[in-house]
């Protein structure tokens, strides 16, 4: 098998930005990196990604780069005090307005939100510390009755779990951050809060094309046209940050399950996310339990697990990377590991990639082929592969370097920039070469290779080969 199958993306912050850091970073494991836009100015993101760029030709290997959009996060307005005290049973006015709050009046700036709320709704402040339901509906907005009280101070976040938004996805500042980093030459733009599949189509509209967009999932309106959002995605997030504040606890564990499931069978690259190895923010170690979080990620088949706070602005960034890749290298040698991929393996589609991929991974698992190498154009081919989990791991032969850079979030997926084939000699030729340098395979060994006739066309994967190393 080419080294580990689910991939590691670190985000990026002033722990880990500087280009030796980088460098380190990809040495150990990282295999895709996150720019987060809900800090720092454009000159820092561009810093960061001249960095990469510079790594990754040092490196000779694709690395991916997400721009992750800040999303419309709702925040309470400012209170004159700085601060007031939510004391269980209290009723206090919920009203929309840029003037500042009192003791008895908590002010948002969001006039659309307060109109939408209604009767029975939740309000959840604080990434979830403080909570509110709204009683009643009056001229000036809604009351709402505490539930769980603390000290709530100025523009601290809101939840509302019970209510689809009337927000778009994609805030002014998101436009214009959308517009820099596809400038920049970022391969997917990672879309926060989404809602629904127009949110999807909306941004798709916006890129046309320029990158991969990546679907966040983070809102429980969402789950409600998961199998649209996805099939309109090119990669998903089950972001658990704000999914775990909307959700009961309980909840997400399920969720996540269901949506790494949806994912696979549709052969979309899926991110677990979010407080992974959190205690790796200052302890040189995770604990326990997060250790167990991160190996039931990649039990449960995703293709990705990311770090967030751990690599951006923690203290130990390359041990979180390499404590991370142990995890995974050791969920991917136990046995029972393979066996769950297979039997939650997704029906194939009644499609020529579909049945080719199929017959690629049975041949790999009956002959134990040493790889598949898939000669795509587009990726699809390639991810099409990766979707039947073969063991042996698939190497994506592209003569395209922004399909062999997405392809760095694909489970199992080596991706190498190459020349396209020009005849079935000169294909076997090429595979040959590059298994042989990569140390996938060696003399005696089997390998699968799947391509298109006629060759450099793309969408047209319809032949396997044998290769027999001599």
């Amino acid at each position: 098998m080419l080294d580990r199958a689910c991939k590691i993306v670190a985000t990026l912050g002033p722990a880990s930005e500087s280009p030796d850091r980088i460098m380190l970073l990809m040495q150990t494991g990282v295999d895709c990196v996150r720019l987060n836009f809900s800090h720092g100015a454009h000159e820092d993101h561009k810093r960061r990604y001249e960095a990469v760029r510079e790594a990754e030709a040092r490196l000779g290997a694709p690395v991916a780069i997400i721009a992750d959009m800040q999303g419309p996060k709702i925040r309470v307005g400012v209170f004159a005090e700085g601060a007031i005290q939510l004391r269980y049973g209290d009723v206090l006015g919920v009203e929309a307005s840029e003037a500042p709050g009192d003791a008895q009046t908590i002010r948002l700036p969001h006039p659309d939100i307060v109109a939408a709320l209604e009767e029975g709704d939740v309000l959840k402040f604080d990434d979830g510390k403080f909570q509110l339901t709204v009683v009643e509906r009056t001229r000036a907005g809604v009351k709402a009755r505490v539930d769980f009280g603390g000290v709530l101070k100025s523009q601290k976040g809101l939840n509302i779990p019970t209510r689809r938004l009337p927000v778009s996805a994609l805030t002014a500042k998101d436009r214009d951050d959308l517009v820099y980093a596809l400038a920049l030459g970022v391969d997917f733009i990672a879309l926060s809060f989404v809602q629904s599949a127009q949110d999807v189509k909306a941004a798709r509209a916006l890129i046309d094309g320029r990158a991969g967009v990546l679907a966040k999932i983070e809102k429980p309106a969402a789950l409600d046209e998961l199998e649209e959002i996805v099939a309109l995605s090119d990669a998903i997030m089950v972001a658990r940050g704000d999914l775990g504040v909307e959700l009961a606890p309980e909840q997400v564990p399920i969720v996540q399950r269901r949506i790494i499931r949806t994912a696979r069978a549709a052969g979309k690259p899926v991110i677990v996310a979010t407080h992974m190895l959190e205690s790796m923010i200052d302890a040189p170690t995770p604990t326990r339990a997060e250790a167990s979080d991160v190996a039931t990620a990649v039990y449960q088949g995703a293709d990705a697990v990311m770090l967030s706070a751990e690599s951006a602005v923690g203290r130990h960034p390359q041990t979180a990377v390499a404590i991370m890749d142990r995890i995974i290298a050791a969920v991917e040698n136990d046995p029972d590991h393979w066996a769950g991929l297979a039997r939650d393996s997704a029906h194939p589609e009644p499609t020529t990639a579909d049945a080719i991929s199929l017959s690629a991974r049975e041949i790999a698992d009956v002959l134990g082929c040493a790889a598949v190498v898939a000669y795509t154009s587009t990726g699809s081919t390639a991810l099409r592969l990766a979707r039947e989990r073969p063991r042996c791991g698939v190497i994506g032969m592209t003569p395209h370097e922004s399909t062999a850079r997405r392809l760095c979030l694909a489970w199992g997926v080596k991706s190498i920039v190459a020349e396209d084939a020009t005849s079935t000699e000169d294909m076997v030729e090429k595979a040959e070469v590059v298994v042989r340098k990569l140390g996938a395979a060696k003399t005696d060994d089997r390998v699968v290779i799947t391509a298109g006739v006629p060759f450099g066309r793309a969408g047209k994967t319809n032949m396997i080969r044998i290769l027999r190393l001599e």
